[in-house]
């Protein structure tokens, strides 16, 4: 029996990005020195920004996790 793998947190210079395997999830960039945030997010056709790491990256976990459960329209 196969463990099911899990997304991990790969930390970067401008930001973080979220993998599974080798599929990119989504990721967490530090916005510029003029923006409103700090922090830009994008996963799963969202995106949004704060001035939060740890609830930037809780956003990308349930952007993808939304996702996952979201049936397809198409499909």
């Amino acid at each position: 029996m196969k463990k099911a793998k899990k997304p991990v947190w790969e930390p970067g210079y401008n930001g973080h990005v979220y993998w599974l395997g080798k599929k990119k999830l989504g990721k967490v960039t530090r916005a510029g020195k003029d923006a409103r945030h700090k922090y830009t997010w994008e996963a799963a056709g969202r995106a949004g920004a704060g001035d939060d790491l740890d609830k930037a990256r809780r956003a990308v976990e349930a952007a993808v996790a939304m996702a996952d459960k979201q049936l397809d329209l198409f499909g």
